[in-house]
């Protein structure tokens, strides 16, 4: 009998692999793939960068995998230092997972631990995972926490100030949310039992949206006035992605108490970290922290190679320009089509949204902009362009390229996208 991969996988693009470079893919059909999906934004040196493949061989040559409670690694010693030189001020202490998700159930329960409460508020549209824990704190679609209930408990959502589907300028989608923050600790949650509030500051799946400076400020304020940790997952908006180290850093001034990273850390290797102060860290119980593969060798080894091309090759300035650049060429070539209602981006993460945003889910109105963007996106991949799609509704074609990506490609990037758009919405 034959075996094959869950029917329930759904491949976005028809793409078979042989071997891929920098930001393309070169695929068993022959054909040379502009990749603006790295992985899900994982890739951030792009593919098989040779400081990164030359750290992974030397280190599979020395020790594959040493379970880091049994016995420590050089790599992750490295990797703790070289993280620490871009972890914000006073984070110092740092948990290694292998995922997101997980890394993100570590942030709960160090955030329920530390403070002794049981109460999470997350954000509409936020994105964490799909282990229980991390989907009950999703709220960036039903398909990441339906069909296996009932979730966790202690977790309450508050709405995003999403200015293009309220119809609002963005200060008064601000004041809205953060008036309904203060409501739902006022209807629902005693402040006393807050434990954390834990926020994308670049939305991933949920929209690719930056989250307004002064809502993040406020969450800060609120969380310090309540006792509570403001957890920022930069699973996908960190490491450069977004023109800065982190994409809070975008919001002056601001620091949390606990962040996540995973995604672009490693290259394409499984490792993610949360990092907190020491003092604080020092508050999870023993024992809820370890894990049989956290920190693995050969993942720490890519990490530390990842964080040194990143540094060398100014690969965060990188992301700032090529990303003014990719919005700027967008805007220029699609500005005009009426069937887009928005097109935005922090760095190298950017969307393009099809449909009217304020379209009741389920309406013709949604329904239209999925299709659009679905339809964007295979048009692509007659354009030799990979993307993906993403939102609530299905309706945003993301872009995210490879840190390495050079002028040329943008300009390649942008030309092609254009054309599979032209093609879906009947320009010749």
């Amino acid at each position: 009998m034959t075996a094959h991969l869950s029917p329930v996988l759904k491949q976005a693009t028809p793409v078979v692999v042989d071997h891929a470079l920098g930001s393309w893919i070169h695929g068993t059909d022959g054909r040379d793939y502009l990749d603006f999906t790295t992985g899900i934004g994982v890739t951030s040196t792009g593919h098989c960068h040779p400081d990164v493949v030359a750290a992974a061989q030397a280190q599979c040559a020395k020790i594959i995998h040493a379970q880091y409670t049994t016995v420590m690694h050089q790599p992750l010693l490295e990797l703790t230092e070289k993280l620490g030189e871009h972890l914000p001020a006073g984070i110092d202490s740092v948990f290694y997972a292998n995922s997101g998700s997980e890394a993100v159930e570590a942030a709960v329960r160090l955030a329920r631990m530390a403070t002794g409460r049981q109460y999470l508020v997350t954000v509409q549209r936020g994105f964490h995972g799909r282990t229980v824990a991390a989907a009950s704190l999703t709220t960036a679609g039903t398909k990441f926490s339906a069909g296996f209930g009932p979730l966790m408990a202690g977790v309450a959502q508050t709405p995003y100030p999403d200015a293009l589907r309220l119809g609002m300028t963005t200060d008064e989608a601000v004041d809205y949310a953060l008036t309904e923050f203060d409501f739902l600790l006022a209807t629902r949650i005693d402040p006393r039992e807050l434990a954390g509030i834990v926020i994308e500051p670049v939305l991933g799946d949920g929209g690719y949206m930056a989250v307004p400076q002064r809502y993040l400020q406020g969450l800060r304020e609120r969380a310090t006035a309540h006792g509570a940790l403001l957890v920022l997952d930069e699973v996908q908006a960190g490491v450069g992605r977004t023109g800065r180290f982190w994409g809070h850093q975008h919001t002056e001034g601001l620091v949390p108490d606990v962040l996540i990273t995973a995604k672009g850390i490693a290259s394409g290797f499984p490792i993610s970290a949360i990092a907190a102060p020491e003092e604080l860290m020092a508050r999870a119980w023993p024992g809820s922290q370890g894990g049989t593969y956290g920190g693995n060798a050969v993942a720490a080894a890519a990490a530390v190679a990842t964080l040194d091309v990143i540094d060398r090759e100014g690969l965060v300035a990188n992301a700032a320009e090529r990303g003014t650049q990719l919005l700027d060429g967008l805007r220029r070539s699609l500005g005009d089509v009426g069937e887009i209602c928005d097109i935005r981006g922090t760095g190298l993460m950017l969307a393009v949204e099809f449909g009217d945003p304020a379209a009741p889910a389920g309406s013709p109105g949604a329904l239209e902009g999925a299709r659009l963007a679905g339809a964007v996106q295979q048009a692509c991949i007659d354009e030799d362009l990979l993307t993906l799609t993403c939102g609530p509704t299905g309706s945003i074609v993301r872009v995210i390229p490879a840190l390495v990506v050079t002028a040329d490609e943008v300009d390649t990037g942008v030309e092609r996208l254009t054309r599979a758009v032209h093609r879906v919405v009947g320009r010749s």
